[in-house]
């Protein structure tokens, strides 16, 4: 019998969980508050008809109110017919005069109000419109009395009459002016933000700290405090959208929250690059040249200016890039509601109270922060992730608990309609147009709508890792084409490597502005295996260069070192050169780790310790964030990770050391840690014919003879088995690689024993494998370590020697 008397209990409880309150009720709301809005805008056009038809219509409003609505004889000339020409008559004659047109405003923002349109500072408006009400019908009373040739309108209504004649008789209409004029500066420098530092500026006879002071007023931002019982603070930021409601006071079943939204982020005009010219940039130089570099000025010559060779160099507009934004994605209230009422019942049901909820609304993700009831632990809450998104049936919830420094617990849900974040909003922001950074990287925007940014010398290097299709390459480009914005030819240089030979080839056409390469090389883009080997000991030779020449000029960094050379007190006839910044892109860093191992990690581990300081900086991608490719040398020397949605919770450790990479939605969502912080950014979107609209542009003016020269490396100083020759190789070349391999174990008496060969032959086949990039070199009596990992690299570098 028991079960039997449960089962209608429950489906009470759950009829009576999803039983809303009938005031509550968004239709009963709509229908309100569509209802003062349109009576809001009958009394304008009753309004507006008095002004027009009043004196017509005075000699009716004698009649008595009730022969004046029912006799059908008596006419009108108001449009809004014998009620509007009424209310008209009692509200502005009887009433307020002409301010009584801030009651229809009032009226339709409290119609739009009540419809959900999210309205800012609904109650400050009120409020304010209230005082102002009364304000301009006392000043109308004062100035305009009703005129003696008979018009038929109050201006100050009989109020402002009547309490004008009252203020005049107490203190006289001087004293009645000069509290006009008080009480209406007082609510201008209440109301307006600006005005305050404009008088203070106007009356001050020291115009440049009150500009300032001025400047940092108007940049600070505006919280508003609501004393509604439910509503604990909204603040109000340029680009942040947040909304905190507090169920201490609220029903069980229903907590109320109201919403600020700013809907239009003001565009920022993007600065032209203004570039000085050096008019004595070939005069003579006089100084001896056994001269100290810190002795020589160059008296009489100004500054050096790098961009000199190219002073005509524009940089790329914005009009190069689109804007992506779709019209319908916007976080409706009914969303946030529904999600939030979600949360807190999850919640409840395992006997979890909380005090406070905030929303922070961002492109792709809102952040919802809880505060949890004294005595609750977070340990509990964060093992209801799973239970959480199946209540709001989302994918890519994720708990942060606790948030640093902020007290919360984050959870993390995707919007329904999630926005695209353009690359041209971005470029466009305020903050990036006005960075001071070295190297100024905008990668997106993250939860609080603010636009991601970060300083590359900073960093100094980045390891990007994804899953394929889930944003990696985008994001690259985005990396790229922030730099592509903010620096001149002179300044940067790219090295840009790509196994896969076709997501970096976009970039070939602005090889004589920005890219770097060896000598006598032909592709802009470095393909090839051995080429990258080449390439990146180059690299390490220049960064060698560099800090010599550091160590001449007595410079700790390559910013103070150009800043000596610009201001001409270094000398060039002693080797002293400008140094522009060269950042080294690596696609797919999985590929060359499986095929040249050791001979591609080294070269860019010594790169990523030490060429910081000399302006040189790495960014490597790959799609394989496994322990095999993004080892422990390579982990330590890139503190700086940015991880795309990933397969795996193995694969996200690997990447950030610890899980949350597994949790992101794609498609751009990304978790960036850097200085052990680790934020969610909505990465940026720029579409391949925007890159090239972009490399386009700049390919088309003109530039350097050739590309940026690297030193020359060879490779052949090493002998050894670097003289085999593979064309050559044995029979059994094939075979005995993929023993070792398969065995991990580079033993020359192993390949005697297993195919009963000599130890000449299973000599010479070892020294072919160690040319090859199979076993690495003798270490004696040591069997020789393996450098390919598996037999999948392995069959790939058997192809590329047949």
């Amino acid at each position: 019998m028991a079960p039997k008397s449960k089962k209608p209990s429950d489906s009470n409880q759950k009829s009576k969980e999803k039983k809303v309150p009938f005031f509550k009720n968004e239709k009963f709301r709509f229908v309100v508050g569509l209802i003062i809005f349109l009576l809001a805008v009958y009394l304008l056009v009753a309004f507006i008809s008095f002004l027009f038809y009043g004196a017509a219509d005075q000699s009716k409003f004698d009649i008595k109110f009730k022969d004046f609505v029912l006799d059908r004889d008596i006419k009108v000339f108001n449009k809004a017919g014998k009620t509007g020409a009424y209310l008209s008559e009692i509200i502005i004659n009887k009433g307020f005069g002409l301010a009584s047109f801030l009651l229809v405003y009032m009226l339709g923002v409290t119609g739009l109000r009540i419809i959900s349109k999210n309205l800012i500072r609904f109650r400050r408006n009120l409020v304010y419109s209230l005082i102002l009400l009364v304000w301009v019908s006392l000043a109308l009373g004062l100035v305009l009395t009703k005129h003696e040739n008979g018009s038929f309108i109050y201006y100050g209504g009989r109020y402002g009459y009547i309490m004008c004649t009252w203020l005049g008789a107490m203190i006289g209409n001087i004293g009645l002016v000069f509290l006009l004029l008080v009480t209406g500066l007082i609510l201008l420098i209440v109301r307006f933000e600006g005005f305050f530092p404009m008088m203070k500026k106007m009356l001050t006879p020291k115009p440049k700290p009150q500009k300032e002071e001025s400047e940092m007023a108007d940049e600070q931002g505006r919280e508003v405090v609501f004393e509604d019982k439910t509503i604990s603070k909204v603040i109000e930021q340029d680009d942040v959208i947040k909304a905190i409601f507090g169920p201490d006071d609220a029903d069980d079943d229903e907590i109320d929250m109201e919403i600020e939204r700013e809907t239009e982020v003001p565009k920022v005009v993007q600065k032209p690059f203004a570039m000085p010219v050096d008019e004595d940039i070939h005069a003579e130089i006089h100084k001896n040249e056994d001269d100290d570099e810190e002795e020589y000025f160059g008296e009489g010559m100004g500054d050096y200016d790098p961009t000199l060779d190219l002073s005509t160099f524009k940089l790329p507009t914005l009009e190069l890039l689109e804007d992506h934004k779709s019209g319908n994605a916007e976080v409706t209230n009914e969303e946030l509601i529904s999600n939030k009422n979600k949360i807190v019942e999850t919640l409840r049901h395992y006997k979890i109270e909380i005090t406070k909820i905030r929303a922070t609304i961002g492109p792709t993700i809102t952040l919802y922060e809880i505060v949890p009831a004294p005595g609750i632990r977070i340990a509990k809450i964060k093992n209801l992730e799973d239970d959480i998104a199946l209540s709001l049936s989302a994918l890519g919830i994720r708990i942060i608990a606790p948030i640093p420094g902020r007290g919360t617990i984050g959870i993390e849900v995707p919007n329904q309609n999630p926005e695209v974040v353009s690359m041209r909003s971005i470029i466009g922001s305020k903050r990036y147009q006005e960075s001071t950074a070295e190297l100024p990287v905008a990668l997106g925007k993250t939860i609080s709508n603010e636009t991601y940014m970060f300083d590359l010398t900073k960093m100094p290097h980045i390891l990007v890792a994804g899953a394929t299709g889930q944003g990696k390459s985008v994001g690259v480009n985005v990396i790229i084409t922030s730099l592509l914005y903010k620096k001149h030819p002179a300044e940067l240089k790219f090295v840009f490597i790509d196994p896969k030979k076709v997501e970096l080839n976009l970039y070939s056409v602005i090889e004589k502005h920005y890219l770097a390469k060896l000598p006598n090389e032909e592709e802009p883009v470095i393909t090839n295996i051995q080429k990258v080997k080449n390439t990146l000991n180059s690299i390490n030779i220049e960064m060698d260069s560099r800090y010599d020449l550091l160590k001449k000029a007595h410079a700790r960094n390559v910013k103070e070192y150009n800043k000596k050379f610009t201001s001409r007190r270094l000398n060039p006839m002693k080797g002293h050169r400008f140094m522009p910044y060269i950042v080294v892109i690596i696609d797919e860093f999985a590929d060359l780790i499986m095929t040249a191992g050791k001979e591609i990690e080294l070269p860019i581990a010594r790169i990523a310790q030490l060429a910081r300081a000399v302006g040189i900086h790495m960014i490597i991608a790959t799609q394989r964030p496994s322990v095999t490719i993004i080892t422990g040398v390579i982990k330590a020397n890139f503190p700086a990770r940015i991880a795309f949605k990933v397969a795996s919770m193995i694969d996200s450790r690997t990447i950030l050391d610890q899980p949350g990479a597994n949790q992101l939605i794609g498609k751009g969502d990304m978790l960036i840690s850097a200085n052990s912080d680790i934020t969610r950014v909505q990465c940026a979107f720029v579409d391949t014919p925007e890159v090239e609209k972009i490399c386009s542009f700049i390919a088309e003016q003109r530039g350097y003879p050739t590309a940026y020269l690297l030193p020359e490396y060879n490779d052949d100083e090493e002998g050894g088995p670097g003289e085999v020759d593979l064309g050559n190789k044995d029979e059994m070349f094939d075979d005995v690689a993929r023993l070792v391999v398969m065995n991990q174990l580079g033993s020359t008496s192993m390949i005697q024993r297993k195919f009963s060969i000599g130890y000449n032959r299973a000599g010479r086949i070892m020294d072919q494998l160690e040319a090859a990039g199979i076993v690495g070199p003798s270490e004696g009596s040591k069997a020789r370590q393996v450098l390919i990992q598996d037999e999948y690299s392995l069959e790939q570098l058997l192809n590329n020697l047949r």
